[in-house]
């Protein structure tokens, strides 16, 4: 059974209106609420702290292809892991929560969790994430629509 991967596009809350900030969710329920109730189990302190990503803060590149894990920038091939959430202050190094992102034959996988600022953290049992690849393809052609002139 595949997850279904989906997008909520809204104005910052601490920047100008027409700052957008973009949340993965995942079967209808953002990320960030998925790795609060995440680390709250686990006692993890501190716990959330996380916003969506803020396409026009950032160089991401093409967003179609950053979410196929196939971005172009070296910060990226070096890092081997792709910010899925920035900080909820719009910063994405501040506070960020990364995973790999693999494309397979007929899926997209997300794992492979971590937070950079809290290596001890074990983020194994989070995930992983597995989307259809063709539904996925398409989710993330729609967003990168939106945010095209920023790549």
């Amino acid at each position: 059974m595949f997850d279904i991967l989906s997008f909520l596009v809204k104005p910052s809350d601490d920047h100008d209106p027409e700052v957008l900030t973009l949340t993965p969710a995942i079967d209808d329920v953002p990320l960030t609420e998925l790795i609060e109730h995440f680390e709250r189990e686990r006692g993890m302190e501190p716990v959330g702290g996380y916003g969506g990503l803020v396409p026009s803060f950032f160089c991401y590149g093409p967003l179609d292809r950053y979410f196929l894990g196939r971005s172009e920038g070296e910060f990226f091939k070096k890092k081997s892991e792709y910010y899925l959430l920035g900080c909820q202050c719009g910063e994405v190094g501040c506070w960020p929560l990364s995973a790999r992102i693999r494309a397979t034959e007929d899926s997209v996988v997300w794992d492979r969790f971590a937070q950079e600022h809290r290596r001890e953290r074990d983020y194994s049992a989070f995930g992983p994430f597995t989307f259809e690849l063709p539904a996925y393809k398409k989710t993330i052609e729609e967003i990168s629509s939106r945010f095209r002139d920023l790549g």
